[in-house]
Order: C-alpha cells, then sequence, then structure tokens
C-alpha cells in the first residue's frame, strides 16, 4: 500500500513537473507571438507611411506633368513664331508695316528665349523621370513589405496551432493528475486491510487487460474487415477486367470474321470478274477465229483483203520488207513493210481496243490497238484516222486511211507481252526474236 501510494505520489509529482514544464514552453511561445504581433504592426505602420509618400509623390507627379505640359505649349508657340519668322525673306521683312528695328528685336528676343525654355523642359523631364525611379521603388518597398505580411500571418497561424497543441496536452496532463490524485484518496479510503486492497487493485488490473484484450481483438476484427472488404474490390476489379478483355475478344474476332468475309467476298468478285474477261475473251477469238476461217488459202481473204499467215494485213499491197530484214534505213525490221496505194483504207488486223490514235515522234500519225492476252498492233505512216482511244473496232473494220500521194509506205508491228512478234505466223504463234 505505500508502495502504491508512494508511485502514485511520484507521478503526481512528475505531472506538476510536466505541467510547469509546458506553462513555461506555453509562456514562451506566447512572448514570441506578442514580438510578432509588434513587428507586423511597425511593418503596417511603415508600409501606411510609403502609401502616403506615394500619393504625394503621385500628385506632385501629376501637377508637374500639367506645368511641362503647358510650357511645352508655350514652346511649340514659340518655336512656330521662330519658324514663320525664318521663312520670311528679307525683301519681304523689309516690307513689313513694321520698322526692321522691332522686326529684329522681335528676333533676337525669341531666339534667346528658347535655349532657356529647352533648359527648363530637360529639367522638368529629368525631375520627372527620378520620380518615376522613386514611385518604382516604392512600389518594390511596397511588394517586399505585403510579402513580410503573409510571412507574418503564416508564422501566426503556425504560432496559433503551436498553441493550441500545448494547452490540448497541458489539459490531458492536468485531467491526468486530478485521476491519480482522486484514484489515490479512493484507495486510501475503501482500503481497510492488505488483502482488501490487493484484491481490489487485481480485480481492477484484469478489468484494465480485459479492457486492453477487447480493444485488441475489436482492432483486429476491424483489420480483417477492411481486408475482406478490400479483397472483394480486388476480386471485382479483376473481374470487370477479365470481362472487358472476353469482350474486347469478341469484337475483335467479329471485326476479323468481317475483314475476312470482306476478303472472301472481294476475291469471288475478283475471280468473277476474271472469269468473265476469259468468257469474253474467248468469244471474241471465236469470233476472229470464225473471221479468220473464211480467209482465202493464197494471200486473200474471202473479201479480197491481204493476209499473212492467216492474219488480215492491215492494207492491201506489196510486202517490202518482212520481219527480221533490214529495212531501208539498215535497221532489223520488227515488224512488216507493205507497199499500198494512195488513200488506201487501213482497216483492223483484228478485234481489239484503241488505246493510241495520234502522231508520234517521228512516226507520224500511229493506231495502237489492244487485241487482249498481252498482243497489241502498232500500225504506222497514216494519212487520216478515222477512230478515237477507247473505241472498240472488231477485224477488219475501216480505222484509217493512207496519205493521198505517192506509193505510201505502211509499217505494221505485233507484239505479244511487250516484245515483237513475226506478225506473218499470226496471233498465237510462238514468239519471234525481235528487238523490244
Amino acid at each position: 500500500m505505500e508502495q502504491q501510494l508512494q508511485t502514485g505520489k511520484q507521478r503526481q509529482q512528475q505531472l506538476e513537473r510536466q505541467s510547469q514544464a509546458l506553462q513555461t514552453e506555453l509562456d514562451d511561445l506566447r512572448g514570441q507571438l506578442i514580438a510578432l504581433a509588434d513587428q507586423a504592426r511597425s511593418q503596417e505602420e511603415a508600409l501606411a507611411r510609403l502609401e502616403e509618400t506615394l500619393t504625394a509623390l503621385e500628385a506632385e507627379e501629376r501637377e508637374r506633368s500639367s506645368t511641362l505640359d503647358a510650357e511645352r505649349q508655350q514652346i511649340a508657340t514659340l518655336l512656330g513664331a521662330l519658324q514663320r519668322l525664318a521663312r520670311i525673306p528679307p525683301e519681304a521683312a523689309l516690307a513689313r508695316p513694321d520698322s526692321p528695328v522691332d522686326t529684329l528685336r522681335s528676333a533676337l528676343l525669341l531666339r534667346d528665349a528658347v535655349p532657356a525654355l529647352r533648359a527648363r523642359a530637360d529639367a522638368l523631364a529629368q525631375a520627372l523621370t527620378g520620380l518615376a525611379d522613386t514611385r518604382g521603388k516604392l512600389v518594390d518597398q511596397r511588394a517586399k513589405a505585403l510579402a513580410a505580411r503573409v510571412a507574418l500571418a503564416a508564422k501566426q497561424g503556425e504560432m496559433n496551432r503551436l498553441i493550441a497543441r500545448r494547452e490540448e496536452l497541458s489539459r490531458q496532463t492536468e485531467e491526468e493528475r486530478l485521476q491519480v490524485s482522486q484514484r489515490m484518496g479512493e484507495l486510501s479510503g475503501q482500503a481497510t486491510d492488505l488483502r482488501q486492497l490487493m484484491e481490489r487493485v487485481e480485480a481492477e488490473r484484469r478489468a484494465a487487460a480485459e479492457a486492453a484484450a477487447k480493444r485488441e481483438a475489436e482492432r483486429r476484427e476491424a483489420e480483417r474487415k477492411e481486408a475482406e472488404r478490400r479483397l472483394a474490390e480486388q476480386r471485382e476489379a479483376e473481374r470487370r477486367l477479365a470481362a472487358r478483355k472476353e469482350a474486347e475478344r469478341k469484337e475483335a474476332e467479329r471485326k476479323l470474321a468481317e475483314l475476312r468475309a470482306a476478303e472472301q467476298k472481294a476475291a469471288e468478285q475478283k475471280a468473277a470478274e476474271e472469269k468473265r474477261a476469259r468468257d469474253e475473251a474467248a468469244k471474241e477469238a471465236a469470233r476472229e477465229q470464225a473471221l479468220a476461217s473464211r480467209a482465202a488459202p493464197a494471200g486473200r481473204d474471202a473479201d479480197g483483203r491481204s493476209t499473212a499467215g492467216g492474219m488480215t494485213l492491215p492494207v492491201g499491197g506489196k510486202l517490202t520488207t518482212r520481219f527480221g530484214e533490214t529495212d531501208r534505213f539498215g535497221v532489223t525490221s520488227r515488224g512488216v513493210t507493205v507497199q499500198a496505194r494512195a488513200g488506201a483504207a487501213v482497216v483492223a488486223p483484228r478485234g481489239g481496243t484503241i488505246v493510241f490514235a495520234g502522231p508520234f515522234k517521228g512516226y507520224g500519225l500511229i493506231l495502237i490497238v489492244e487485241h487482249g492476252n498481252g498482243y497489241h498492233s502498232l500500225i504506222a505512216g497514216l494519212g487520216r484516222i478515222d477512230t478515237a482511244v477507247g473505241r472498240k473496232v472488231v477485224g477488219g473494220e475501216p480505222l484509217a486511211v493512207m496519205p493521198a500521194d505517192g506509193d505510201p509506205d505502211l509499217y505494221f508491228e505485233l507484239r505479244r507481252n511487250g516484245q515483237p512478234i513475226n506478225p506473218q505466223r499470226g496471233f498465237g504463234a510462238p514468239e519471234g526474236k525481235g528487238q523490244g
């Protein structure tokens, strides 16, 4: 009992010392706050004086500016008079009603007045510049004072928070000290003997331990519930992420299926177009074959047109240069040359489409006919062209006429896949060894 009472007294003394220390610290903080408040008041007074000075200087600046404007007007008037006087020629000055002496005296007065007025204007301008500099310095000082006031307010706020904290600690310490004192009195009054006192102390210890255990259990239960809540949120986020990924995957599969369907449709359309082109080419070849079956074996067809290897030549006449022979220019011929009659009609050697019709470099008027399956006919040496680019023609259809004078030559060249072949072997024959 004595040991517990002694321990309570020591705790009570310790709390009193802590309370005194806190009170001392609180008094120091309050003293600092009073000093800072004095500094703030001094700065505010200095700032007020600066603002009064600035107001006076601004008024002085406006007054001096007005004075300067008035004197500037006077200077402008005098300068105008000097300019007008300077523009008067000497002979005109002699004819003025004023005497020459008065005119000379006026000029001398104006000349003497100008430097003095200029000096006054310069002095006022310098004073105005100095006033502007002073005003800039005052503005800087005002900014510094404002910054100091803001810093002082922040410091005051911090000091107020510290004071509140110290007051709270002091209040708690005082409450604990009172509770210890009250508890010691209760123990001393209630304990009739050592056993009763020990039982009470042990009961309170167990109650305190149970209360601590209960608080710990409540804390752990709260932590467990918080962990379960976070785990549930994480699982929900994972579920949403998985659902979003699954939706994105299905969307990607849908787009891929649409792309493949579009590609398949395009391939089917392309195959259909190729088949249609092959069918049209086959029909054209059959029609040309039917026309060629009527060709006469003796170098002329059923209509009397000149042929070569079963193919209708563009014009009738004498074959002067064959494929692979040297022409009159000493160059190996990549086609055939036919000497025709003047004004003779030029026909299509086979059905096709006109892809070029007109003059070309040194060849004169030429025609290029596309027959399909890589075949092209080049006809040169024409006098007039009676067809146009893009027009479809059939074999034997008139396309142009030869020149109207002399014995003109027609040059006919047959190409397959860009390479010249022997026209005398006709379409479908193996390629010749011409020059590209």
